[in-house]
């Protein structure tokens, strides 16, 4: 799959076994900026001991206010640790040996290929929690199908629904419809939510969309579309910890916050449509909740 990838739908074609970088930014190594427990995500997904992060440097979305912007770019070979196959399912192990309620895979898609092989082995050697793909959203059925049964539960983006801006801000004007696709197909490999007896969540999908400044427009037409297309048969999390943390020159409109007026009305809304899932306090708003990208945690390659 790496010697012409086309995981995401770039297409790009990179022969990425041979050390070409796909559009991503990734060759075929797995680096890795940091395997820990984290407290900040959904409550479903975090519970009391946090779910077991592994951010994977590079990204195939590159969105131009990235909060993780140090490990997603195409300069992210600087950043993280590469390991293989084998140190990715031992990571994985040791994330569970440390109490996590899952395995939380952020931006995981230009790895898919490695997916395929490291989640059933890390199974075999006796992981037992759950998978959860945590990426932008932008991607291909393809390439999901191929994980069908080894991910539990999806958690996609859902940003955009204006073309203008999914191609001004990430550089993809398909963004809308390539989203719908794949979200559905996420729906159809898990079906409805389970939740446990301890809250946590079993399988399903959540649909995250983080509220960007002025495009109050866009959140309205995409909570419409969640409530049409899929309904109870998702969770929603609207977000507004919208942080700019990179040099957002040219792009002055983002320098904005979101104001409590206009998530006011995007909650209000979600209420009206009945999807169920979780809105943030005000102080969600903060630079605190980006973790250091140093590499802990990552199992090397053997």
């Amino acid at each position: 799959m790496l010697e012409h990838c086309t995981l995401c739908p770039r297409l790009c074609g990179a022969n990425r076994n041979a050390g070409e970088h796909g559009f991503c930014g990734a060759d075929a190594r797995i680096r890795i900026g940091l395997a820990s427990l984290h407290q900040w995500e959904e409550p479903c997904l975090s519970g009391t001991n946090g779910a077991g992060t592994v951010f994977f440097c590079h990204c195939p979305l590159g969105c131009v206010y990235c909060q993780n912007h140090d490990i997603s770019g195409l300069d992210a070979d600087a950043s993280g640790i590469c390991t293989d196959i084998s140190g990715l399912a031992d990571t994985f192990l040791s994330l569970q040996q440390r109490g996590a309620h899952n395995i939380d895979l952020v931006t995981p898609t230009q790895y898919a290929a490695q997916l395929t092989q490291a989640i059933p082995l890390a199974r075999r050697r006796g992981l037992t929690i759950p998978i959860v793909y945590n990426c932008g959203g932008y991607e291909r059925v393809e390439t999901l199908r191929m994980l069908d049964g080894l991910i539990d539960i999806y958690l996609p983006d859902f940003k955009y629904y204006s073309s203008y801006y999914s191609e001004r801000y990430s550089r993809a004007p398909d963004y809308f419809d390539v989203t719908v696709d794949a979200i559905d197909e996420m729906v159809r490999q898990t079906a409805e939510p389970v939740i446990d007896a301890d809250g946590l969540m079993r399988s399903g999908t959540i649909i995250r969309h983080l509220m960007l400044p002025n495009l109050g427009s866009d959140t309205a037409h995409i909570l419409r579309t969640i409530a049409k297309r899929w309904g109870t048969e998702v969770f929603v999390s609207l977000m507004r910890q919208f942080t700019p943390c990179t040099d957002l020159t040219d792009y002055p409109e983002l320098l904005q916050p979101i104001t409590d007026e206009a998530y006011a009305e995007a909650c209000e809304q979600m209420a009206f449509l009945g999807l169920d899932g979780w809105t943030q306090d005000a102080e969600a708003i903060s630079e605190s909740f980006i973790p250091h990208f140093d590499g802990t945690g990552v199992c090397r390659a053997k």
